[in-house]
């Protein structure tokens, strides 16, 4: 379902061991919304649902729910760190044309 290089991996784990408040729980992606370049994604450390997809992605669990999960099929996650900062990427063949291209929206520039 979905894919998370090495780097994204060991990133999971050293924020795991460097949050207490991740402590027991799993990393969670979720779908927040659809804005002018896409979906916007969410990742979060939480504990397992009854209806979620359990992701086992090198050695850690990736968990998803239903209404995330549709959307982030043959996603891939990594991590990247540039001179613009450092965070998770998302590569995802299902998200929506970006509506700046398409003149849909008024608010991008």
């Amino acid at each position: 379902m979905i894919s998370f290089s090495d780097k994204a991996v060991d990133k999971v784990k050293e924020f795991a061991t460097g949050m207490p408040e991740a402590e027991g729980k799993d990393l969670r992606i979720f779908i927040q919304g659809v804005g002018c370049s896409g979906f916007a994604y969410g990742f979060t450390f939480d504990e397992k649902r009854e209806d979620d997809t359990v992701i086992e992605a090198g050695d850690i669990s990736v968990l998803v729910d239903p209404q995330s999960a549709p959307h982030l099929t043959g996603a891939s996650v990594d991590f990247v760190e540039d001179e613009r900062g450092a965070g998770f990427t998302v590569d995802n063949p299902n998200a929506p044309a970006s509506a700046c291209s398409t003149g849909g929206c008024s608010g991008c520039h």
